[in-house]
């Protein structure tokens, strides 16, 4: 059986009884029409409503429970969740539905103001690995914080390419190109002719704007 423990009640009784609410409410309320659900889907949802009804109670009844009645309940209770979810989405938490119709209908009003999240805090590096010629794939590791903060929206991979006898970058400021990725494993491909080179990299954690410290400055040769 389909549940979503977001709205959707557990229990298939309490299922059938937020069905029949449903139904009360879009048969009967005068402001069924303004909700723009069409006869055709309050028609077919009070006939799976129904359905559910039926097949629950003979999946109950020690006298006419069975395997296929079991089989055919579970059945009724997937199409009629399917079409609840489907109405739900179509139609409920549109205008002009207030609030008050929301909590009527057995449902949460949504939560329309963002979670706030900071400036993120924690610190991050990269490991890296060997994908194909002039490809490196990275993995972000965190160093400290947690990983799950919301504040933790993406990361700034900063890196630069340096030949034999060129000088290598000392701190992370000193690195010239970068990309933003949300992904905890990436890929970087380099240019042909940067085979044999050392990529050096850093990596800060970005959210809108606001960033966190500079992870430790790592290496690794281009291959």
């Amino acid at each position: 059986m389909a549940t979503n423990k977001d709205w959707l009640p557990s229990g298939r009784q309490d299922q059938i009884t937020m069905a029949n609410n449903w139904l009360s409410i879009l048969q009967t309320g005068t402001t069924a029409a303004d909700w723009s659900v069409p006869a055709a889907a309050i028609t077919e949802l009070a006939a799976l409503a129904g359905e559910a009804e039926i097949t629950l109670k003979t999946a109950q009844n020690e006298e006419t429970r069975t395997p296929v009645a079991s089989a055919r309940c579970k059945t009724a209770f997937n199409s009629l969740t399917d079409k609840m979810r489907d109405i739900k989405k179509r139609w409920f938490h549109v205008p002009p539905l207030a609030d008050a119709d929301i909590i009527g209908l057995g449902l949460k009003p949504r939560d329309n103001i963002p979670t706030a999240s900071g400036t993120p805090t924690a610190q991050v590096t990269i490991e890296t690995y060997l994908v194909g010629r002039h490809q490196l794939g990275v993995k972000i590791i965190y160093v400290t914080g947690n990983a799950a903060d919301t504040a933790n929206k993406g990361y700034r991979l900063w890196y630069s390419v340096i030949a034999q006898g060129e000088t290598p970058p000392t701190n992370p400021e000193d690195l010239r190109k970068s990309f933003f990725t949300k992904r905890k494993k990436d890929l970087i491909d380099f240019e042909f002719g940067d085979s044999g080179k050392t990529a050096y990299f850093a990596v800060q954690i970005e959210n809108e704007g606001r960033k966190g410290p500079w992870g430790p400055l790592v290496n690794a040769l281009i291959p």
